[in-house]
């Protein structure tokens, strides 16, 4: 029996918790994966600890009803998350907080201090892969603990259990993709013949981008996607920082500079590429112009891509969604799933 604990109660870590409510006799039957909730603990939304389990559909209606997990009398309530951590049974902690691109904090104190206790750890979080993911993996396997983190690049599209379980055994020589569903699909509507500022406005009122939306339209989000591609499957130690690396956004792209590629049988993206050049590891992101015959041409909207340039296949192309409620929940599910079967 498998002992769950979420820190960070979101969008992501409700999405999550949803799916096991729903997947339950599923994942029991297939899997023979069987488990119980014995602590959640969010900033926002309070805390709770009971070690011989929670109600599962209980504190999903308790939080959908705008209630506090404070004021929730199953369990010792009102913990912070070091201390959740630090007296929680759990076998596995999920890491759904928001996440700090600058400081990766307070997410890699908690991945550290659940690895050290002895914890398997699966986390949705940028941060703490793309600045300390060498760290964070040593420490794993000093503890004999297992970090899964598959929801970080392309939240429930497969990128690292298709490279260990598919692909295993080639070489990967580059990897190029989509890693920002709001980019896309502002450069999407551009070529519909919206102005930048248009398909921005549009993108804010659909919740796709941010009141400030630095992160995405400078290429700042796709920037810690690559360096976690980077560090994870090139074995570098490049820490995303747009003064260092080559980090270009679609800000400077104008209407007229898309519907004259598209004339022209091309088609602007923001690609983000891992390479490597006489032996060192390179990331850089930009918008680049592609022929219509390349595979990322055609995605479209907030949709992303991923392409893996490699012997012996060639080129593979992964096409998914790179961000959601379910989608990035399912990406905690997956890994839990395979956390699960490494144990028998």
């Amino acid at each position: 029996m498998e002992r769950i604990a979420i820190i960070g109660f979101g969008t992501v870590g409700q999405g999550f918790l949803e799916l096991l409510v729903q997947k339950k006799e599923f994942l029991k039957k297939e899997y023979g994966l069987e488990y119980k909730l014995v602590a959640i603990c969010d900033t926002l939304k309070g805390s709770i600890l009971n070690n011989k389990g929670l109600d599962m559909q209980k504190v999903l209606k308790w939080v959908k009803e705008g209630k506090n997990l404070n004021d929730l009398k199953d369990g010792k309530t009102g913990l912070k998350a070091f201390d959740v951590i630090e007296k929680c049974n759990a076998t596995v902690l999920f890491e759904a907080t928001y996440t700090d691109i600058k400081t990766a904090q307070p997410a890699t104190s908690h991945i550290k201090n659940a690895l050290i206790k002895g914890m398997d750890v699966v986390t949705t979080n940028k941060g703490p892969i793309a600045l300390y993911f060498n760290e964070l993996k040593e420490i794993a396997r000093k503890n004999k603990s297992v970090l899964r983190f598959e929801g970080t690049v392309m939240a429930g599209s497969p990128v690292f259990s298709l490279l260990e379980n598919s692909m295993a055994g080639c070489e990967i020589k580059e990897i190029k993709g989509i890693l920002n569903g709001t980019t896309n699909f502002i450069l999407t509507k551009m070529e519909e013949g919206l102005s930048y500022e248009e398909a921005l406005k549009i993108a804010q009122d659909l919740g796709y981008a941010e009141a400030v939306p630095d992160a995405d339209v400078l290429g700042w989000d796709a920037l810690a996607k690559v360096c976690i591609l980077a560090n994870v499957i090139f074995g570098a130690n490049i820490k995303p920082n747009p003064k260092k690396q080559l980090c270009e956004g679609i800000t400077k792209i104008k209407k007229e500079d898309i519907l004259k590629a598209r004339d022209e049988g091309k088609r602007y993206k923001l690609i983000g590429k891992v390479w490597k050049e006489k032996g060192k590891v390179k990331v850089k992101v930009s918008p680049e112009l592609l022929d219509l015959s390349d595979p990322l041409s055609s995605v479209m909207g907030s949709t992303n891509a991923i392409t893996f340039i490699n012997e012996p296949l060639n080129s593979i192309t992964i096409v998914g969604p790179g961000a959601g409620r379910k989608e990035t929940g399912y990406a905690m599910l997956n890994d839990f799933i395979l956390i699960s079967k490494s144990r028998k």
